[in-house]
């Protein structure tokens, strides 16, 4: 019994120790290279600028989330295949975050300043999500990425197209978020009731509307 509880213990110290890292913006190497894109000479006009600025932290924000999420559920995942997954999908988000970071430092611009809260949450949610089984815990999965998919279309039929390096990189972001949830599908997750769905949706605008802005 006290090995278990200080094997959970150990664990938590981890994940607070990967909470201040992240929030911190010290992991901030990724894995994997930016997305290609060809360069141009386009110069945002400032409603552009203020516009495209604000998009991509809520994008940052959202990435931070995704840590969050699949490191909870990982937590408390019930079985080996089904954390490896989880962790997976986690390095990939990782790399999100980076590429988020580094365009929102291309703007001179700031992250949002309730991410600890925003991560905080998410973590408590994934960890909910997993303690209730892996079937509840992809299910999560599936409708998260499904919302993310949605967002960030909004966000590149928004976002000029002469701005190719912030395209190529939610481009690259929607199509891993696909294969996510897809994944999550295929692993057997459930398809969520509408009412919770309708809840999700409603948090992720409350979150959009104080990112953009704080």
């Amino acid at each position: 019994m006290r090995k278990n509880k200080a094997s959970l213990s150990s664990k938590l110290l981890t994940e607070f120790d990967r909470f201040l890292k992240i929030n911190s913006n010290l992991q901030t190497n990724s894995a994997n290279p930016l997305p290609n894109y060809v360069k141009t000479n386009y110069k945002l006009s400032a409603q552009e600028f203020t516009l495209t600025k604000g998009l991509m932290r809520i994008n940052h924000t959202g990435e931070i989330c995704a840590q969050a999420l699949y490191y909870g559920q990982a937590l408390f995942a019930k079985d080996r295949t089904t954390y490896k997954h989880l962790i997976q999908a986690a390095d990939e988000e990782h790399d999100h975050l980076c590429w988020c970071q580094e365009r929102l430092t291309d703007f001179e611009t700031y992250t949002s300043v309730f991410n600890p809260f925003w991560y905080a949450s998410s973590f408590v949610m994934g960890a909910t999500a997993a303690l209730l089984g892996d079937k509840i815990s992809y299910g999560f999965v599936i409708e998260i990425e499904k919302q993310v998919e949605n967002h960030l279309q909004e966000h590149i039929n928004q976002i000029p197209r002469q701005d190719t390096k912030t395209h190529a990189i939610l481009a690259q972001m929607k199509a891993d978020e696909i294969r996510h949830g897809q994944n999550a599908r295929d692993a057997g997750g459930v398809e969520f009731p509408k009412p919770i769905k309708s809840l999700m949706t409603a948090m992720s605008k409350v979150m959009k509307f104080i990112v953009y802005r704080l």
